[in-house]
């Protein structure tokens, strides 16, 4: 089986050696072949190798602490910006937009994606500002994760936060009765 394999591969490489030929036709057109015409003075043509690259074997670099946090931690910096310290977040309707602060820039294939209350939120994004919507009033925990597919690589500190929406039972929300209809006008 070896020595068919071999000569197999060897019939294979043959072509690849082939002489090549030049010649100029009756037309005055330059022709380059692998057979050499018949009647016709040609020359032979001698290619300069092949060019190759080595192929370099990757250095590793030592590895440290520092090495195996960044390793671990591949973004210096991932926080969420937007959100009030002190005060409650007011939006009536329980939407608002959060930004995401994070360095260095997101590498292909990561995508965004927010912890709210320590469940997956929203759809993964690769824009830096995401959305939460309908949100209920009270207070709620919020953290942004960087995803590769379905796993997390880094998540941020968790922001806690309260919202602060319009009470369906508030005054501001019952509408106003109608105005009086006027009254007909007795016909004279």
């Amino acid at each position: 089986m070896r020595p068919l394999l071999a000569c197999l591969l060897l019939a294979l490489a043959l072509p690849t050696s082939a002489q090549i030929y030049k010649y100029t036709d009756a037309n005055g057109n330059t022709v380059f072949t692998n057979q050499p015409p018949d009647g016709t003075a040609a020359e032979s043509v001698e290619l300069p190798p092949t060019n190759t690259v080595e192929m370099q074997t990757p250095s590793i670099p030592a590895t440290n602490d520092n090495t195996a946090a960044q390793s671990e931690a591949p973004y210096a910096e991932l926080s969420l910006t937007g959100i009030p310290d002190d005060e409650a977040m007011r939006a009536n309707n329980g939407t608002f937009i959060v930004g995401v602060n994070i360095q260095p820039r997101l590498q292909p294939g990561h995508r965004l994606r927010l912890i709210l209350d320590g469940e997956p939120y929203g759809q993964p994004s690769n824009v830096p500002s995401l959305q939460l919507t309908n949100l209920d009033r009270g207070e709620h925990a919020l953290a942004v994760a960087v995803m590769a597919g379905d796993r997390i690589i880094q998540q941020s500190a968790t922001e806690t936060f309260t919202v602060q929406r319009i009470s369906v039972n508030s005054p501001a929300r019952q509408t106003p009765p109608p105005p009086p209809r006027p009254k007909p006008k007795p016909a004279n």
